[in-house]
């Protein structure tokens, strides 16, 4: 799958009902006639069906924000990769520091996932980060390393996979880490993708953390960002629509 910059995803988490969610779609469907880059939503998986039916006569791409690391069986109230593949998603969101500190899952365990969804044909958007602590102590680019060697499955290439990078302690906080920190942080991880996978560097890095249209156009003017993974604001079609456009999109 082909990612044209800029990369503009949006996790809407958990909101949205079904009203909610196809009016937003539909206004996004509206707008993306001819994409310029790559726009993507990724809603709750009860509206992952509905919302993937809307935009299916665009290129408005559509995933799901988390699967189970098998891909069937008996785990009551799991999501398989199969199922977001059978509902209509092209991509899945593994990683993101709600589950990680939020639920407590393990780097294992998403590499487990990982696995279930690449074999599933889904684009892994996979989520790394490190927490005020780990940034105030100078820990930032050990926990970052870590979460990449203990998150990619052995031997997988570049393709199929998009690094999110999301300092935990930005998120929904209003707060961002500065313009060359931003750049000097993507290009860590850029020369640890290419010491991890073959052909590693070519691997996209977007950032999030609480990413708003008024500091969108600066965030993806780095030459090191190809996008942003947007929280909050992709909930408004204007907001996430300004993002799009703040990086190039059309």
């Amino acid at each position: 799958m082909k990612l044209d910059r800029p990369i503009v995803f949006g996790n809407w988490k958990m909101n949205g009902l079904r009203a909610d969610g196809l009016a937003l779609a539909g206004t996004l469907a509206e707008r993306a006639v001819r994409l310029t880059g790559t726009l993507g939503v990724f809603p709750p998986f009860t509206l992952i069906h509905a919302v993937a039916q809307r935009v299916k006569d665009t290129t408005i791409l559509v995933g799901g924000q988390d699967c189970h690391d098998k891909p069937s069986g008996a785990y009551t109230g799991c999501v398989a990769a199969p199922m977001l593949v059978d509902a209509g998603a092209k991509a899945v969101i593994l990683g993101h520091s709600e589950r990680r500190h939020g639920l407590g899952e393990s780097d294992a365990l998403i590499r487990a996932k990982f696995a279930v969804a690449r074999a599933s044909g889904l684009l892994v958007v996979l989520c790394i980060g490190e927490t005020e602590a780990e940034y105030l102590s100078g820990e930032r680019s050990k926990r970052l390393a870590a979460q990449l060697d203990g998150s990619l499955p052995v031997g997988i290439g570049p393709e199929g996979l998009v690094v999110a990078y999301e300092p935990v302690w930005a998120i929904g906080t209003g707060r961002t880490p500065g313009r060359e920190e931003i750049a000097l942080t993507h290009a860590e991880i850029r020369a640890m993708l290419g010491k991890r996978i073959v052909g590693g560097e070519a691997v996209p890095i977007l950032y999030g953390g609480s990413v708003k249209p008024e500091n969108a156009a600066e965030i993806m003017a780095i030459e090191a960002v190809d996008g942003v993974l947007v929280g909050g604001a992709s909930l408004d079609a204007r907001s996430f629509w300004s993002i799009y456009q703040a990086g190039g999109g059309a």
